[in-house]
């Protein structure tokens, strides 16, 4: 049996700071953007990408328009021509600048119109595929995973997916291309000094900014560690509100809550405090750039070599460069985080489930309920064993009741018979079919739980027996509900079969919720039944209003009743008696009394406690 164990937190924090892997994640992606939408999207895509190209031309071109202007009025100064001969040049100029920036805007806003619809699809489907997957994980999987914490990871990643397109197509890659178009203007207008200047001082930008904001990157890990493990303990805390309530524990998981947010809020500081710092150098680079062209450009121009027009134009083509670089270093630090969420999002897909369907599974069908138990072996951790040899076997319509002390092993059985994990050795068989080569969903249709802790849904009580049959009819859904003797009392809420139950059914008793889980397997009408210590957590008055219910859902089916309370199982075809992982007897309440053992102690024990 396989074992999965997550990856120790060192290894997860190496793997966060190689970039070459994380841009792997990045990778993966790329297919749901390209051939997720079809032709469309791909004609979307290539149109967004010609727009960002015109944008960014259009950009480094319109400066030269307000350099020409301020030329042509120097011209007509010193001709001292007049005001008509060259107002509508000047006036052409300067409309040809302002029109210029304004249809690089359009194009920007169009090219996010077109790219728009592939972006979310795209992030649908992700987000969809991640979540089936989830499911399709094993039992062991969600047992170990705290809801929250997971949650988070789901959430952030699907986030990331949007933000990662946004900056890295439409923001940092246009920037660079701006950079290179300036460049190369710069050079072919004036000088190769302009463009050489231009893109050293980018790149000291550039480096600088990556150095020191990777420095600060082990801030914002430990910030969203620290906020994760918050938002799980905040979950926890309240998924499990009766049991705090319980034990008087609210300051205990105020504290605790406070604690971790604590932990967070200094490495919030010093994330934010080390920002200064960035913004410093940034700032010393970028106006020393522009200094350092203002003064070859007057030399040059006082050298009769350029015009005037060219100390507004440089300023104004490095400011176009510049603006976008104001939030490369927040750009990058995101654009890190976002592939580290997306990686870890990934890394859940890249989980195997522990169960899974053998190549040419059948599917069960017209299943009559024989179940054979044989020399059955299980544990669910490599140095404890759970069952230890099980074999047993529950005729067509049977119902076998499994008693035992707590930790014998009872409950694993429906997890085994649910194929929620698979045996180590032996085999388990319906009707002859070994469930290892039956399809999972099939075998599960075939079978029927009323659990010990019902949890539901938090919709309404007609969505919660509904959920056993996909588009079954409200007169079904009344008709399961009445066989469960729970009709009447849903009627006699104001909103009926639309009452909200509440967060895992919170606002029901427990007989009611067990009522509704009665109903819920009578609507889905499976060929066997398994009652995993349904009425424990009840009183004997509940106990004895919802039996008649139980035998309803036992009637014709092969039925495994978990028990607590012998009482609830004296009438039953066999009883397995169960110790250490072991069947140590066997037969009917009357045999196993008669035998003597530990059916006899564990009924008189039970009779001193009534």
């Amino acid at each position: 049996m396989v074992v999965m164990s997550p990856p120790s937190q060192s290894a997860a924090e190496k793997s966060e700071q190689k970039l070459s892997y994380q841009l792997k994640s990045f990778g993966r992606l790329w297919p749901y953007m390209w051939s997720g939408g079809g032709v469309r999207d791909r004609v979307r895509i290539i149109a967004a990408i010609f727009l960002t190209l015109a944008s960014q031309m259009i950009l480094v071109i319109a400066p030269f328009g307000v350099g020409y202007s301020v030329d042509a009025v120097k011209t007509a100064l010193d001709a001292g021509s007049m005001w008509a001969d060259s107002a509508l040049v000047i006036t052409a100029l300067v409309f040809g600048y302002g029109g210029l920036k304004l249809l690089s805007t359009i194009l920007n806003e169009a090219r996010e119109y077109i790219f728009a619809p592939v972006g979310q699809r795209a992030q649908r489907e992700v987000a969809t595929a991640t979540f089936a997957h989830l499911h399709k994980l094993s039992l062991r999987f969600h047992l170990e995973k705290r809801t929250g914490g997971l949650s988070r990871i789901i959430e952030r990643g699907i986030r990331s997916i949007d933000f990662l397109f946004r900056f890295l197509l439409f923001n940092i890659g246009p920037t660079f291309l701006l950079l290179g178009f300036s460049c190369a203007a710069l050079m072919l207008a004036y000088s190769w000094e302009y463009a050489a200047i231009a893109l050293v001082v980018v790149v000291a930008y550039v480096w600088f900014t990556f150095a020191t904001t990777e420095w600060r990157l082990k801030f914002r890990r430990e910030m969203n560690k620290q906020d994760t493990e918050a938002n799980a303990k905040a979950i926890d805390s309240l998924l499990n509100y009766e049991t705090v309530k319980y034990f008087g524990a609210e300051g205990f998981e105020t504290a605790r809550y406070d604690s971790a947010m604590e932990i967070y809020q200094r490495a919030a500081i010093k994330s934010r405090t080390s920002l200064a710092t960035v913004n410093i150098g940034q700032s010393f680079l970028m106006n020393g750039g522009i200094v350092a062209l203002l003064i070859l450009a007057a030399y040059q121009i006082l050298g009769g070599a350029l015009t005037v027009g060219a100390m507004v134009t440089i300023p104004l083509v490095m400011q176009q460069v510049y603006r976008p670089l104001n939030i490369l270093g927040f750009a990058y630090r995101e654009i890190k985080q976002a592939l580290t969420d997306m990686e870890k999002m990934f890394a859940l897909l890249d989980l195997q489930p522990e169960v899974t369907d053998r190549e040419g599974a059948i599917a069960l069908t017209d299943v009559k309920g024989r179940i054979v138990f044989d020399d059955v072996h299980f544990r669910y951790d490599a140095d404890r064993a759970i069952l230890k040899g099980i074999s047993f076997t529950a005729e067509p319509g049977q119902t076998i009741a499994i008693v035992g002390p707590t930790g014998a092993g009872k409950s694993t059985l429906s997890r085994i018979l649910y194929r929620f994990y698979d045996i180590e050795s032996g085999s388990v068989t319906i009707d002859g079919v070994d469930i290892r080569d039956a399809q999972q969903l099939s075998l599960r249709h075939r079978i029927g739980i009323v659990p010990q802790d019902t949890v539901l849904f938090n919709s309404g009580i007609g969505y919660n027996i509904g959920y056993a049959k996909e588009g079954a009819s409200q007169a079904e859904i009344e008709a399961a509900a009445r066989a469960a003797q729970i009709h009447d009392f849903i009627m006699g809420l104001p909103k009926g079969y639309d009452t909200q139950v509440g967060e895992r059914g919170l606002k029901l008793s427990g007989g009611e919720k067990q009522r509704v889980a009665i109903a819920r397997t009578l609507l889905k009408n499976p060929p066997i039944l398994i009652l995993d210590e349904a009425t424990s957590a009840l009183d004997n008055t509940t106990e004895r209003d919802i039996q008649s219910a139980l035998d309803n859902a036992r009637g014709g089916r092969t039925t495994l009743v978990i028990a607590h309370r012998l009482t609830t199982i004296t009438g039953a075809d066999k009883i397995l008696v169960m110790e250490e992982g072991h069947i140590v007897q066997q037969g009917t309440h009357e045999e196993l009394l008669r035998e003597g053992g530990l059916y006899e102690e564990l009924w008189a024990r039970q009779g001193e406690m009534a």
